[in-house]
């Protein structure tokens, strides 16, 4: 238990950095505002669920260890981050927002996550970064998981209500759409960045 305190600083690090799913939360925070992102934010955090078991049971490891499972993988990601980057970019204005316009939906955070090539990695480092608790690996891995979900839902929080504040900003057509396609742009190049640097 001697590396916590270096562990939660990584795990700090990684996953409150901008990256596909932070980038995403704040766009959706900022364009949608903070209660009607909240779903979404749900979504983000249940898929990051499934990607620390897929990475800490090493299911990951073994899927992509298959030919063709990480191209097809890395090809259906491309095409849903830019689905998501063209849906943010053209978010209305807030007071053109109306029943017409859609919240996100959770599904789609959980889409996010799954497919966020910065999420596999992240986890990959921080489960074979510190040894917590040497005697039991299960217990070890289970207590690893739980700090990194407590990690990630305070990250979310803060990212969502990052972009909820730039919420006022979106009342004006012309601020609104350059706002959003700026967060268009550094979604799609988070993603490029994750996947190729």
């Amino acid at each position: 238990m001697e590396g916590l305190a270096g562990f939660l600083l990584a795990a700090l690090a990684l996953t409150g950095s901008p990256g596909p799913n932070t980038l995403s939360l704040a766009a959706v925070g900022s364009a949608f505002g903070r209660k009607r992102g909240f779903r979404y934010m749900l979504g983000l955090n249940l898929g990051m669920v499934l990607v620390i078991i897929a990475v800490g049971s090493g299911i990951s490891g073994l899927l992509f260890a298959i030919p063709m499972v990480a191209p097809a993988v890395i090809t259906l990601a491309a095409v849903y981050f830019i689905y998501l980057a063209y849906k943010i970019a053209t978010a209305p204005p807030l007071k053109e927002n109306s029943e017409a316009i859609a919240d996100p939906k959770w599904f789609e955070g959980v889409m996010i996550s799954i497919l966020n090539p910065k999420a596999y990695a992240a986890m990959a480092a921080l489960f074979s970064s510190a040894v917590l608790i040497s005697d039991n690996l299960w217990v070890e891995g289970v207590f690893k998981a739980g700090v990194l979900l407590l990690v990630i839902i305070a990250v979310n929080i803060s990212w969502l209500l990052l972009g909820a504040a730039l919420t006022p900003y979106f009342r004006q057509e012309r601020t609104s759409r350059i706002i959003n396609i700026g967060f268009a742009i550094l979604l799609l190049f988070s993603v490029v960045s994750a996947l190729f640097l």
